[in-house]
């Protein structure tokens, strides 16, 4: 711990104790448990985690995400969300993520009363500013705080001071919803996010701790791992196999991304206009 980071940690800590209570979205991943377990240190019972359960969230996301609140220790309920019952979120036009997060903010603003907290936060950090985050649209519609941002942090800062509380997911890659892995156009349905659910469960079978199935039109799979796998998934016998597994569980074509794996590769498909509207630019600190 620097003491750069030792401050930060202090500021996070500081900017939750101020609040009265919290809900924190909880999605297991490293920010929003981070976020979790300081405002359990800042806010003891007053502090809550609500996590969203619906087809887009991948059943072993959910379980790791119970561990994680009783090891942290706070609160936590999980919340059913409905946003597979909108048809602007099911369209997939490039906007699904602001549907999600309106549906899943609304739900814990309806809950506040009852959990005993007046106030949601994320787990959003400074580099998710710059990128294209539809999400962030929404939750300034719902008065959601971000305390890593006013705190300063990176993502580079939330993974340090995760190993620094212990937490056991300090490098657990990023995990979103099954839905992002879509291309835009292509609707969202159960079975979809189900498939590639699948899909990369197989992946990490074979031992591939970063992938992603990327769902394209025509029952297209396009495989992205990271670029020092891309020779052992292209050998005969591997490619064979996993080739099969894909066709069994649904998908007509399966392709190995020569590009590797990246973080938001079907942002490149999203139009111009939603990556302006939902675009944030400026750092909150």
């Amino acid at each position: 711990m620097t003491p750069e980071l030792i401050t930060k940690r202090d500021r996070l800590l500081a900017v939750l104790g101020e609040l009265p209570g919290v809900a924190v979205a909880f999605s297991g991943g490293i920010d929003s448990t981070v976020v979790a377990q300081a405002a359990h240190l800042a806010l003891g019972d007053r502090a809550v985690a609500v996590t969203a359960d619906s087809p887009s969230v991948p059943r072993a996301e959910l379980a790791t995400a119970r561990e994680l609140a009783a090891h942290i220790g706070i609160r936590h309920v999980v919340v059913a969300t409905d946003e597979f019952e909108n048809p602007d979120y099911l369209r997939n036009g490039g906007d699904r993520c602001y549907h999600c997060k309106s549906e899943l903010y609304a739900r814990v603003e309806d809950l506040l009363p009852r959990l005993g907290v007046p106030v949601i936060v994320s787990g959003a950090n400074l580099d998710d500013n710059g990128d294209y985050r539809p999400g962030l649209a929404a939750a300034a519609e719902h008065a959601v705080r971000h305390p890593l941002q006013e705190a300063g942090f990176t993502k580079a800062d939330v993974r340090a001071v995760a190993r620094h509380w212990n937490l056991p997911t300090w490098d657990k890659p990023a995990a979103p919803c099954l839905s992002s892995r879509l291309a835009p156009g292509l609707a969202v349905t159960p079975e979809r996010t189900r498939r590639v659910e699948d899909a990369e469960a197989y992946l990490r079978g074979l031992g591939l701790r970063e992938c992603r199935v990327r769902y394209h039109e025509g029952e297209l799979a396009r495989v992205e791992v990271p670029a020092h796998e891309i020779a052992r998934l292209a050998d005969a016998d591997m490619r064979a196999g996993l080739t099969r597994e894909f066709r069994r569980l649904g998908f007509t074509f399966v392709t190995l991304d020569l590009d590797g794996f990246r973080s938001g590769s079907l942002n490149e498909l999203v139009p111009l206009e939603l990556k302006a509207r939902f675009t944030p630019t400026a750092n909150p600190t």
